[in-house]
């Protein structure tokens, strides 16, 4: 009986303590998201590599595989083209949340002006806490739906 009772404390006990730190990564991370998409809709291209880490690869489907460099290059590029403007929406659909690792699963939607292009972009983005506390990703997979 006693081992039932220390077994339903120390759940108990889990249950109220650990659910806190995850929520609160959970809150990071959403967070981060939230502020590279207000940065990038607002063309802020000084901080929009940060969301990144320096071991970050993208792939998304039908293009090559990206370093961080070249995600960052590419982003830059893009807010830099007074041809066009780029604004993202962000739909958050499930964040996991375990020890320094985090999946998001989410879709982008992208609309391009003057061309008048929306593409919805579903993925996955792979974070991970890195040393300076910093949610960052690592790894993401996307590919655009068809229209």
């Amino acid at each position: 009986m006693k081992k039932f009772l220390l077994g339903g404390v120390l759940a108990a006990s889990l249950a109220l303590f650990g659910a806190p730190a995850a929520l609160a990564d959970d809150d990071d991370i959403r967070a981060r998201l939230d502020q590279w998409t207000d940065d990038f809709n607002a063309g802020r291209a000084d901080g929009i590599c940060d969301l990144f880490s320096k071991e970050a690869i993208s792939n998304y489907r039908g293009q090559p595989e990206r370093s961080y460099d070249e995600i960052c290059a590419l982003l830059q590029d893009s807010l830099a083209d007074p041809a066009r403007d780029y604004h993202y929406e962000l739909d958050i659909r499930e964040i996991i949340v375990e020890g320094d690792l985090a999946v998001v699963r989410l879709v982008w939607t992208l609309f391009i002006t003057p061309l008048n292009v929306t593409s919805i972009e579903p993925g996955i983005d792979v974070f991970r806490r890195e040393t300076d506390g910093k949610w960052r990703i690592i790894r993401y997979l996307a590919y655009e739906e068809p229209q």
